[in-house]
């Protein structure tokens, strides 16, 4: 296979970037003769969907300039001690979320993902894959689209459909009735896996990860699909290389950090919904079809 690396516009319209036509062609031949797809994805999945980056304190800044103002990182209000502490304070952060992935379509990336069949692992807590229509899909770190207790008082989780926070955007704060326990009446909060969390209730993810390894266990020719997932939290990088260990049929797709070790594995530098866009021109009509 030639090296066909050029120069060019990418699929997303942004700016030029170097794509290397030998990757894609072997990430293309691994899909398109996997028997199946395991995606396991990262923030960098949503960004093309038009979700914030909070890649360091600068970016979690740019999304949300009040807390630049009060002098707040994403570490220090993704901490469940502000449901105790400062409701206001937390529920302003986490309100504010829940409506803006309530709002965000995502990108035609997941629709690909979709036309492969494919089986989901990801670190992120948005529902975009649930919003794509995809019905197995393992959430490492939780949902913001659940609820539990704040104590918590029992193991319960339940849906967040009806729950609407009003936030300050000014002070980014809550203001007005928050969400309630729906078996002690004090405090809800979501339902996610924050910094130094002992009160997450881990239930509804658990069984998502153990059905997710049992599906694993019982195909074949699996090729892994990771997508943007960084470093810093390497939580995504060890499920995708675990998962591909026998193989070595790991994709690894990151705009920023897309070596792979020991070259065991397919390095694409470009951003998700680029990188599916190309690969699902490449991959071959029998897996378009799931």
């Amino acid at each position: 296979m030639t090296d066909r690396s050029t120069t060019e516009q990418n699929p997303t319209g942004q700016d030029h970037a170097a794509l290397d036509h030998a990757a894609l062609d072997r990430a293309a031949e691994l899909i398109s003769g996997a028997q199946a797809v395991l995606v396991c994805a990262g923030a960098g999945m949503g960004v093309d969907s038009g979700l914030p980056d909070f890649r360091g304190d600068h970016g979690f800044w740019r999304a949300y300039p009040p807390y630049e103002r009060l002098g707040l990182r994403f570490a220090e209000l993704a901490d469940p001690v502000h449901f105790v502490d400062d409701p206001e304070l937390a529920w302003g952060f986490y309100g504010h979320r829940l409506d803006l992935y309530r709002r965000t379509e995502p990108h035609a990336g997941f629709a690909v993902l979709r036309s492969w069949g494919a089986r989901v692992f990801t670190s992120n807590v948005d529902g975009q894959f649930q919003r794509a229509g995809f019905d197995h899909v393992a959430e490492v770190h939780g949902s913001i689209h659940r609820l539990q207790c704040v104590e918590p008082c029992t193991d319960d989780v339940w849906p967040a459909d009806d729950v609407l926070v009003q936030v300050d955007p000014e002070t980014m704060r809550a203001v007005g009735p928050l969400p309630a326990c729906r078996a002690c009446g004090g405090l809800a909060r979501p339902n996610i896996l924050m910094f130094g969390d002992w009160s997450w209730v881990p239930g509804p993810s658990q069984r998502a990860l153990d059905e997710l390894t049992a599906w694993r266990r019982s195909v074949r020719d699996l090729v892994v699909l990771e997508l943007g997932a960084g470093v810093a939290v390497p939580t995504v990088r060890r499920q995708a290389e675990l998962a591909s260990a026998a193989s070595g049929a790991l994709i690894r797709v990151n705009p920023r950090e897309p070596e792979v070790r020991h070259g065991r594995g397919v390095s694409l530098r470009m951003g998700a919904a680029a990188a599916l866009a190309a690969l699902d021109r490449l991959t071959t009509p029998a897996r378009r079809t799931g």
